[in-house]
């Protein structure tokens, strides 16, 4: 079983920026990949941005060049944090940390959602 705990939600005016960080613990396998998702109200739930074990990155076209993927210098720490700049309303919802591996079988793992809500 895996983990994920997020933190750094929160309310923030248009323009501004906010942190997200995802602190993965429990079986972990070597080769994964962390991501980010987000939900807003009556949407589908979106890929954000993700980010492989080795560092490769994958952002959506809404984000790119506002919004940073990063993993902690500590790769055991299995942290991933979402540097958010620029924000716009349409940026509000509840965002969640995934976890994917194939162990076996492929394993997926999400965290509790964090709400982000940008005023305008």
């Amino acid at each position: 079983q895996v983990q994920l705990v997020e933190s750094g939600g929160g309310l923030v005016q248009a323009g501004g920026s906010l942190r997200l960080s995802c602190a993965a613990s429990g079986s972990i396998s070597r080769i994964h990949v962390m991501g980010w998702y987000r939900q807003a109200p009556g949407m589908q739930r979106e890929l954000v941005a993700s980010i492989t074990s080795a560092g490769s990155t994958n952002y959506a076209s809404s984000v790119k060049g506002r919004f940073t993927i990063s993993r902690a210098r500590d790769n055991a720490k299995n942290t991933v944090y979402l540097q958010m700049n620029s924000l716009k309303p349409e940026d509000s919802a509840v965002y969640y940390c995934q976890l994917r591996q194939v162990v076996s079988s492929e394993q997926n793992y999400w965290g509790q959602g964090t709400q982000v809500t940008v005023s305008s």
